[in-house]
């Protein structure tokens, strides 16, 4: 969903493995009944404004906090949420969407209103919204956004109290995807309006309309807590009362967590992996995420030369460091789209558009071109500032990547391993040469990762443009919107072209093993987005 910016797998050597093999204790609060799930993050909290929220720490809150139409929820399938029914026009511009009765968390009804003003919130230039963009099919979208157009042409209306009515300006597919993500969420005007630029800053000054109410969080702090929210329209199938969420970045004092019962789950790395993989608790999540180095075209002109990217590319050997380093599961990418995304013909999308010299490992061919490159610029040597999160998988990274590049003629590499805040900071302000980044896809689709790379997406950190590139991607969200062969062509040969021409640099395709409490049921995940639904966990 959103964006997976934190890089959230570690690899911390763990002592006495013989002790911990038994996966799990019988700890005081293993046969409680208490509807209590206490849940780990590896990164703080950044905002909880709808609008603003662009990384899955946020993303998960706000999918158990807040909710959209529409919601997915396990095997990436969507259900009807705050709409009970929907219907689309013939020619896919239409959608009509019929609300059922709700409240937010402080008793104020949701009205079709509340969508109305949350997107028109979004979309507006004012708001500086980086995940605007998903409602640019939406009719008048690039207008508004753009502040040539009031947000009140923005193509959404209310008809009444009880039904929402999106205008389109052109088909999109995938849009029972996007109206369940946190930039088409509802918000409350008067609350919004009532904080100003504090809004959703802390708990306190945001409201609710899921099935939950966040608490707890003073907008820094390392705990927070989500509580049943006894406004929501299901709450009678809301079975947790609570969920603690708290913040830990080291491995080991993580599992320790788990083994005492204080966390009830937890993602495992390489290490922990190999311990763990007969156990009945593991749950080997697949994930619809590659992690890939950004190179800022922008602030280092050697990066727009095409053999020195090849060369930062053909220096990295992607298949030893996701088998033997991280060695948890993640496998070396074929791209920028992950395989087992998206199929067509029982051919998934990552086979049929691999380029095998967009990831190879090849040093000696990596040495000839970066010296070439380097010879172009008139230098001899090089130093350049490398900045990924500080987890220990940020960490395994930097350290990998950093002795892969400094094996190039001239090339002198200082790595920067910042809080996640920090780095989303200064991913968005260009604050770096090289940056580690991470995406998981919003929903199951291609575009999901190819709109990324198009010249003018806020996401393209690298800020990489190929003319080519964007029109096929524009013709896959356009002229070839209904055309199922044409639009799956459009976005394969997107992908060959980036690939070809190394617009970034792919390092892994994520795994997430795993191991949650066997007391815990009815958690549903899936692939792609917030990734974890709690709204019918339980107990047992």
């Amino acid at each position: 969903m959103k964006l997976s910016s934190s890089l959230k797998l570690g690899a911390v050597a763990i002592a006495s493995v013989a002790l911990l093999a038994a996966c799990g204790s019988n700890s005081s609060n293993s046969g409680s009944n208490k509807q209590v799930l206490n849940w780990v993050e590896t990164a703080n909290l950044p905002t909880m404004d709808p609008s603003k929220s662009v990384d899955n720490v946020s993303a998960r809150t706000l999918n158990n906090v807040d909710e959209g139409l529409l919601k997915t929820g396990s095997g990436n399938k969507v259900r009807p949420a705050m709409a009970k029914s929907y219907s689309i026009s013939k020619d896919g511009l239409t959608w009509t969407f019929n609300l059922r009765k709700s409240k937010w968390s402080n008793g104020d009804p949701v009205t079709a209103q509340d969508f109305v003003y949350g997107w028109q919130r979004t979309a507006k230039p004012s708001t500086a919204s980086q995940y605007a963009y998903l409602l640019d099919h939406v009719q008048n979208f690039d207008a508004v956004n753009k502040g040539k157009m009031a947000p009140s042409k923005l193509g959404i209306k209310a008809e009444g109290d009880d039904k929402v009515v999106v205008t389109l300006s052109k088909p999109q597919s995938y849009f029972k995807y996007i109206v369940g993500m946190s930039a088409a969420y509802p918000q409350n005007k008067k609350v919004v309006e009532k904080y100003g630029n504090k809004f959703a800053a802390n708990a306190q000054s945001a409201v609710y309309n899921g099935p939950f109410k966040l608490t707890g969080w003073t907008g820094t702090n390392n705990k927070w807590t989500l509580v049943k929210n006894n406004q929501y329209w299901d709450k009678k199938n809301v079975k947790l009362s609570k969920i603690n969420f708290q913040v830990i970045n080291d491995q080991q004092t993580w599992l320790s967590q788990y083994q005492s019962g204080k966390a009830d789950e937890i993602i495992l790395d390489g290490t922990q992996f190999k311990n763990f993989k007969n156990s009945k608790e593991l749950n080997k999540r697949e994930l619809a995420s590659t992690f890939y180095l950004d190179l800022n075209q922008q602030k280092q002109a050697i990066f727009k030369n095409q053999k020195a990217r090849r060369a930062i590319s053909m220096a990295i050997n992607k298949e030893d460091f996701s088998k033997n380093v991280l060695a948890d599961g993640a496998t070396a990418p074929k791209g920028l789209v992950s395989t087992g995304l998206a199929s067509r013909d029982g051919k998934d999308f990552a086979d049929q558009a691999y380029v095998k010299a967009g990831t190879e490992y090849n040093l000696a061919q990596a040495k000839k071109l970066w010296s070439q490159a380097l010879k172009a610029t008139g230098k001899s040597s090089m130093t350049l500032n490398l900045v990924t999160d500080d987890t220990p998988a940020g960490k395994k990274a930097s350290d990998y990547v950093q002795n892969a590049l400094s094996k190039l003629p001239g090339l002198k590499i200082e790595a920067n391993n910042v809080p996640f805040n920090v780095r989303l900071t200064r991913s968005t302000k260009g604050q770096f040469d090289v940056l580690v980044d991470g995406w998981i896809a919003d929903y199951p689709d291609p575009i999901s990762f190819s709109s990324l790379l198009t010249s003018t997406n806020s996401y393209n950190y690298g800020h990489w443009k190929n003319s080519q590139y964007d029109t096929l991607v524009k013709n896959a969200e356009g002229k070839d919107a209904n055309d199922t062969g044409k639009r799956w062509n459009d976005l394969v040969d997107a992908e060959k072209i980036l690939m070809q021409d190394q617009g970034i640099v792919p390092l892994y395709q994520k795994a997430q093993p795993q191991l949650l409490k066997s007391k815990v049921k009815g958690v549903e995940y899936f692939t792609t987005g917030a990734q974890f639904d709690f709204s019918h966990a339980y107990i047992k």
